[in-house]
């Protein structure tokens, strides 16, 4: 796969491998850089006093480091690992797994068009890093938006092969909310109008919508949504135009966000 051929920045978070382990500090093969070397001092292994390195880092582990210093011209790359925490480190794992995977799918979209992976990354793969700051990120807005590629100066034929790779291969993330709907209408036919107000909760453009029976007079609505933000948006509006409806016809509706037990 295509390999960064500079050097990582003061403050970058780096995915490495431990490659030898001494008593004053660990040397690490960075894997994103082109397996340029780096070297964690056993200051920087962990917080506190390190009896035994080897008790933090092993030979052949992957770990994720930030960087303290780049000497270019020696090509020295001083590490911590202890500046990492958990939830950093699990971000960057993710982000750098999903580099991997954008890098399979664009050798996928050359393939389409009798490329290697290297002519994808010359001759798209940089133009997409540019505009999107991630060849994953890129794969990712083009299964949202068909025409993300249309005003970046790609060949229509590259267009095709990316998008198609796309829609194949990337499931976009999704969060799933919902809450508890009590909805009543009185009279002979309050059902019916209950029914009708209920398919107006439906309708969304921006994620999916599933209302289910509980018990009278309960309803579960639930949505599923890019983001919390756009779900939490849906399921608002949804409730909204459900209690306007019943509203309307004489009845009345009362939410909770959460499911009662």
């Amino acid at each position: 796969m295509p390999q960064r051929a500079d050097f990582p920045e003061f403050g970058d978070l780096v995915v490495c491998t431990v490659t030898n382990v001494k008593n004053f500090g660990a040397f690490v093969t960075l894997d994103e850089y082109g397996g340029k070397e780096g070297f964690i001092h056993v200051r920087d292994v962990a917080t506190g006093w390190v009896k035994y390195i080897r008790d933090h880092v092993r030979e052949g582990q992957k770990i994720v480091c930030k960087v303290l210093g780049v000497d270019e011209e020696k090509g020295h790359i001083d590490l911590s690992l202890k500046q990492v925490n958990e939830h950093a480190r699990r971000e960057k794992i993710q982000d750098w797994k999903n580099e991997k995977k954008a890098d399979k799918l664009l050798e996928i979209a050359g393939t389409k068009l009798g490329k290697s992976l290297d002519q994808a990354f010359s001759e798209v793969g940089e133009k997409l890093l540019d505009e999107f700051g991630s060849l994953y990120g890129a794969f990712e807005q083009v299964t949202t938006d068909p025409d993300a590629l249309k005003d970046i100066g790609l060949d229509k034929k590259w267009v095709a092969a990316i998008t198609e790779v796309a829609k194949e291969n990337i499931e976009l993330p999704s969060v799933s909310i919902d809450g508890l709907l009590e909805i009543t209408c009185p009279g002979p036919d309050g059902i019916d109008h209950i029914k009708k107000a209920l398919a107006t909760g439906f309708g969304s453009d921006e994620g999916e919508i599933k209302i289910h029976y509980v018990g009278a007079p309960r309803y579960k609505v639930s949505v599923t949504a890019m983001d919390y933000k756009l779900a939490e948006q849906e399921l608002k509006d949804s409730v909204s135009r459900i209690s306007a409806a019943i509203g309307k016809a004489g009845g009345s509706a009362t939410f909770t966000r959460k499911e009662e037990k």
